[in-house]
């Protein structure tokens, strides 16, 4: 068995890793960025090394840093999480050159399924239909829009290398598949390291199916259940069930050997999970995702079987504890996971929503489980991916489960920022979940969050909170000298920091959403890093028109013109941190 875990994440995920070794007898090893110092996953490991920087490149994403970390810690293995490295194969590789366990696939399971084209391949090789798209991939706009006349708009753009809806988007035309294109790019490259895209049809009113996988080193695989995930906004999940409700007769046990038969194509071991679009009583190959998922928590409560635990004993080299039919067997009743997401539902626009959280309480209760990654007085980062914690819900059938998720979702309190619980609430109680007759594109398509308003956010800083600052210093521990780093409020003396972008005023309601409407002071509603300046002093622009991209929480968002007329002035460029309310663009 393994004996020191080191976690190359952060947040929620990181610190479901550390409690799952901890029952084992597993002592664990936290890494950590320099907002991170204090998180939640670094006060509960048992030792943690930082990293440096602030960006998810300087941070979670730096190997080189990592791989000291390991040597440093004495780790025996590394269990990777979910996005940053999980499904880099080049790091699973520097990771078993150095004689430490991998709690994943191996990588040449990961070149193949982690890259969505080959993966293509192996699911036709395993016999499971694919959406049609390309099986190589694509380099240039031309490529693109060739695709979208022979197969007919829209279309989907996709990062190669990731999941989660990043570096996903959707083509409505020929004239938009270079920004498209762009766009996808550069999340993919922000999130995943690596900017490769692909092209698929884009079905019109589908429903995202997922098999959950364990695999040994022995050959033994076994599919654990099936999950909805069709709750979406922006091409990510919002809510998660298992097992997938409303299929017809046969086709979850059709699914179920389909995965199993892809998995077994590229030698897979480790928890995995294969992912299905399902329109019209047929099922398409999606792609697989070569490392636990965010929603895995839905599969082990209707099971009873700790997903983490299985994936650390199948890396000590463990059989599989259980045959597949003990684990259909095993399965009891309905489970719903909520995805409790640092944005702003108002309108149906889902806005970043990062800064401090001033208090949270997570319910409790029969059949409520909550894993998060904050406490309170912690803050969400810009840098990271905004899930702040998820709501896992059991009822004995799916009528239960949903009833008893509404409770707990209007017990919960998050403060200081907002999150999509509003939106959540909205899904549940909407007739179209309950019959199951919704798709990936129902909640931005039908489902109606106007009366959902902007929703308050942390008070501004004042002049009179001073920021923390790094002091260097020595200290003597039981007669053993070191040199440390400490964090310390800035004092009268230090030079102050570079002046950022003028803010507008704050609404009434402080959604930071900055400028009054019309006002022509073009605001950003959240704290980001502009990533493209569309406009030019002199330039004519209509209200609603974008003038600036924006990136926050490794999303990309379109910030838009409030007013029709002529830009006065653009006050930033790419690159550029930026605060909820500075003003980026003035039209007059």
């Amino acid at each position: 068995m393994l004996k020191k875990i080191l976690i190359a994440n952060r947040g929620e995920i990181a610190v479901r890793v550390i409690r799952a070794a901890r029952e084992m007898g597993i002592a664990t090893v936290a890494v950590y960025s320099e907002l991170d110092r204090n998180a939640l996953h670094v006060r509960l490991a048992d030792e943690a090394y930082a990293l440096g920087g602030s960006t998810a490149a300087e941070s979670y994403l730096n190997t080189e840093a990592i791989l000291k970390a390991i040597t440093d810690s004495g780790a025996d293995a590394v269990h990777p999480g979910y996005g940053f490295f999980s499904e880099n194969p080049d790091f699973a590789r520097a990771i078993t050159a150095m004689g430490v366990a991998f709690i994943g696939p191996p990588p040449e399971a990961i070149d193949e399924m982690g890259d969505k084209v080959s993966s293509r391949k192996a699911a036709l090789r395993g016999g499971a239909p694919i959406v049609p798209g390309t099986t190589e991939f694509v380099t240039t706009a031309k490529e693109i829009t060739d695709f979208g006349t022979e197969f007919g708009w829209p279309i989907a753009i996709k990062a190669a290398f990731g999941g989660g809806g990043r570096g996903m988007k959707v083509v409505q035309s020929a004239a938009e598949v270079q920004d498209a294109m762009d766009s996808a790019q550069r999340e993919a490259k922000s999130f995943f390291g690596r900017d490769e895209i692909y092209v698929e049809r884009y079905l019109t009113w589908p429903r995202h199916i997922e098999v959950q996988l364990v695999c040994d080193q022995h050959g033994n695989v076994v599919w654990v259940s099936t999950r909805d995930c069709s709750a979406q906004r922006r091409h990510q999940k919002l809510i998660e069930e298992a097992p997938a409700p409303g299929l017809p007769d046969g086709v979850e046990e059709a699914m179920g050997e389909a995965a199993v038969k892809a998995a077994k194509a590229v030698g897979y071991y480790n928890a995995g999970t294969v992912e299905f679009i399902f329109q019209d009583g047929e099922f398409f190959f999606l792609e697989m995702n070569t490392r636990l998922q965010v929603e895995h928590p839905v599969t082990e409560v209707i099971t009873g079987i700790d997903l983490v635990e299985w994936q650390i004993r199948v890396a000590s080299g463990e059989k599989l504890p259980m045959t597949q039919k003990q684990v259909l067997a095993a399965r009891r009743g309905h489970a719903i996971e909520i995805r409790i997401n640092a944005e702003n539902p108002a309108g149906g626009k889902f806005l970043p929503s990062p800064g401090p959280i001033t208090k949270l309480v997570a319910p409790d209760g029969f059949g409520v489980r909550f894993d998060g990654g904050y406490e309170s007085g912690d803050e969400i980062s810009q840098y990271y991916d905004n899930l702040v914690g998820k709501l896992v819900v059991w009822g004995r059938d799916r009528d239960v489960a949903i009833a008893r998720t509404l409770r707990a979702l209007k017990e919960m309190v998050v403060e200081g920022i907002a999150t999509t619980i509003p939106a959540d609430i909205a899904i549940l109680e909407h007739p179209d979940f309950a019959a199951v007759t919704h798709s990936t594109k129902w909640v931005e398509e039908v489902l109606d969050l106007s009366h959902i308003g902007t929703a308050p956010i942390a008070p501004a800083s004042t002049e009179d909170e001073a920021p923390l600052v790094q002091r260097n210093t020595t200290v003597e521990v039981n007669g053993r000298r070191f040199d440390v780093k400490i964090w310390v409020p800035e004092s009268t003396g230090v030079a102050a920091p570079a002046a950022k972008a003028k803010k507008a005023p704050r609404s009434a309601s402080g959604s930071g959403g900055g400028a009054g409407s019309g006002s022509g002071q073009v605001a950003v509603p959240m704290q980001g890093t502009i990533v493209k300046v569309l406009v030019e002093v002199g330039q004519a622009v209509e209200a609603g028109q974008s003038v600036v991209v924006l990136e926050a929480m490794k999303m990309e968002n379109q910030i838009e013109a409030d007013k029709s007329g002529t830009i006065k002035a653009v006050n930033v460029k790419p690159g550029d941190t930026v605060g909820a309310g500075d003003v980026v663009v003035v039209i007059e």
